[in-house]
């Protein structure tokens, strides 16, 4: 390992947290709870009998240990924001309480409470750990070759052009193209497939897979914080720091609520004892019991769990939201744009139909226009290449030269034959449109593009290319449509493509011929008629179309572009996963109800029971702070 790695390497031990202090942060509010719980069984039974200053010590004890995480925090953002907070009126309830002579009360107040911010804390900490468990996939350490020699290095020394050496059983440490080797790759790390694929040369491979079989030396592509597993990581983040519309109306709601509850109970400290003739004691204990019961502890509590428990279920599965907006937002789709090209579709072009002349033979005419087309690096040469390697025809020949012409062809000499491959017009209109007529017809109507291979006796063949609708598509559009969805391809191809393509998928509409700025006013146009519209692309011509949509979804395979304008991402590049995302939104506002109409009704209930004296203090604390440990309990539902 070299001098550079090794200060990497200290560095970051440096900076990571002992286990101690993982475990204290952890588990720190659980312990001091119950620490809490312990001191107040022990003050009730000391109270019972003569020791009444050892008692009144060990509730001042429970309220310390039990109280100061909260107190803390309470004060800290009454000072930072100005506003007084929830924390800031169970702190003077509780003080109250004890002032009164009411001390059990009081501290059973300061244990529920700080049961619930345990439970609270709980929730944050089972959302980050999803990201702490993706974190650990990443390898540390890379074997760099330099000039012939291998040398151990931490992941951050790594640079683009870098060669690094990965054995069998390795996690990739970056992302980058396979140099020399050939292998088997497990992706599910990032797409989520369980099958392992395939890798030869020039092929991509991501930081956080894992190479099965041989060994391979990779180019780095990406700086080690560019790849697109750390991307991954940062929309996980991004995604739990920011807060849905409901939660700002929440917070905003709390400062002003707060100081409704103040008021109210100083007036509650006076006006009955002159009004209805309740003793002084009496309205004092009724202004304390009211500043417990009327705290929005549940109502605030009943938003920020149920959202990173979404989210953390949602990132599990390889759905990425980028905040609790569009998790919430999701919901209430009603139309949905969906780019063709990798979408829809697999992306990748595939040859479905070979129709030679009667005296060629098929593995002759495969041997010699694969021989032409591996010279060129345009996707459907590409899939006439692949093609011909899986039927396994004969092998490939080295062209005398090859001439490119771009948007129609290829002209290539093989044994002293010149061939003429691509477009009818290119290789004669009239002569291909003869060839098969019929056949031909047919193809093309079936949304397929037609290849045309002329030798100089004339047309020798037809190859007829699709680029493949995934498996899934047809499923994951009916079950958008059972759930209310209106759905919309967007494709650049021609029409009888676009139309046979729309059919194969069931969309309820097309529009072909779309440029990018053209996919941005269709998306203006569905705005226009239905209140949410989505737009679901992998491309960088999709990024302002996913931009201009009130829900952007960016396919996990796609460009940097689109996965950095997208809102949502789906890392399994599965398009049921939509469907999938909006029932988990749907879950996740239907709990959200639950527990503001909860947590309100409680809040009322016990106002108006304690107005009425039937409520005393005891049951005021179980009813406010239980309902507040129910809410969260509600909102855990949702990590399943």
């Amino acid at each position: 390992m070299d001098m550079e790695a090794n200060v990497l390497e200290r560095r970051k031990r440096a900076e990571q947290p002992s286990s101690l202090s993982i475990f204290l942060s952890t588990h720190g509010e659980l312990i001091a709870t119950l620490i809490c719980g312990i001191l107040i069984l022990a003050g009730w039974i000391v109270s019972k009998g003569a020791h009444s200053t050892l008692a009144v010590t060990l509730f001042i004890s429970a309220y310390l240990i039990g109280g100061y995480a909260k107190a803390k925090e309470g004060i800290e953002e009454t000072i930072e924001n100005k506003e007084l907070n929830v924390e800031m009126l169970m702190i003077f309830a509780a003080i109250g309480s004890a002032i009164i002579g009411y001390w059990v009360e009081g501290a059973m107040l300061i244990f529920i409470f700080a049961l619930s911010g345990a439970l609270e804390t709980y929730t944050m900490n089972k959302s980050h750990r999803e990201i702490t468990s993706l974190m650990e996939l990443q390898p540390e350490q890379a074997t760099r070759i330099r000039h012939g020699i291998e040398e151990v290095v931490h992941v951050s020394a790594l640079s683009i052009g870098d060669r690094i050496l990965v054995k069998p059983g390795e996690r990739i440490p970056s992302d980058g193209l396979i140099a020399t080797g050939e292998t088997t790759i497990d992706q599910a790390a990032i797409t989520g497939e369980s099958v392992p694929v395939f890798k030869s040369g020039n092929d991509e491979v991501f930081a956080g897979t894992v190479n099965l079989k041989g060994a391979i030396t990779v180019e780095i592509t990406k700086e080690s914080q560019e790849t697109l597993f750390q991307k991954i990581i940062q929309l996980v983040q991004s995604a739990q720091s920011e807060k849905s519309p409901s939660q700002l109306f929440i917070e905003k709601f709390e400062g002003i609520y707060v100081k409704i509850v103040l008021a109210t109970v100083a007036i509650m400290m006076f006006l009955p004892h002159y009004l209805l003739g309740w003793s002084w004691t009496e309205t004092f204990y009724r202004a304390m019991i009211l500043l417990v019961v009327a705290s929005p502890c549940a109502l605030v509590a009943s938003i920020m769990p149920a959202s990173l428990s979404a989210i953390s279920n949602g990132a599990r599965k390889g759905i990425l939201f980028k905040g609790g907006v569009h998790l919430e937002r999701l919901s209430h789709l009603k139309a949905i744009a969906l780019d063709k090209t990798g979408t829809l579709t697999r992306g990748k072009p595939e040859v479905t139909n070979v129709v030679v002349r009667s005296d060629i033979d098929e593995a002759d005419f495969l041997q010699k226009i694969a021989s032409i087309e591996r010279q060129s690096n345009h996707p459907l040469a590409q899939a006439i290449v692949q093609h011909a390697k899986a039927k396994g025809s004969k092998p490939l020949l080295q062209p005398d030269y090859l001439e490119d012409a771009p948007g129609w062809g290829v002209i290539g000499s093989v044994q002293q034959e010149e061939w003429k491959v691509g477009k009818s017009e290119f290789v004669g209109k009239e002569e291909a449109l003869s060839f098969h007529h019929s056949i031909a017809l047919k193809l093309a109507e079936e949304g397929k593009t037609i290849v045309f291979a002329k030798d100089p006796k004339g047309i020798v063949g037809l190859l007829a290319l699709k680029d493949v609708v995934r498996d899934e598509t047809s499923s994951a559009i009916e079950h958008l449509k059972r759930l209310g969805v209106y759905t919309v391809m967007l494709t650049g191809d021609g029409e009888k493509t676009a139309e046979a393509i729309a059919k194969e998928c069931h969309v309820d509409q097309y529009e072909a011929e779309c440029l990018p700025e053209e996919k941005v006013n269709k998306v203006r146009g569905l705005k226009e008629k239905f209140e949410t519209v989505g737009m679901v692309g992998d491309g960088i011509n999709d990024a302002p179309a996913l931009a201009t949509a009130h829900v952007g979804i960016a396919m996990g395979e796609g460009t940097d572009v689109a996965l950095e304008t997208a809102d949502i991402v789906l890392m399994k590049n599965d398009l049921s996963k939509i469907a999938e995302a909006m029932e988990l939104s749907k879950r996740m506002n239907k709990i959200i109800k639950q527990n503001i109409i909860f947590s309100i009704s409680v809040i009322i209930l016990l106002i108006c029971s304690n107005f009425l004296q039937f409520l005393d203090l005891p049951f005021g604390v179980i009813g406010h702070e239980g309902s507040t440990i129910l809410v969260i309990l509600n909102s855990l539902r949702l990590l399943k």
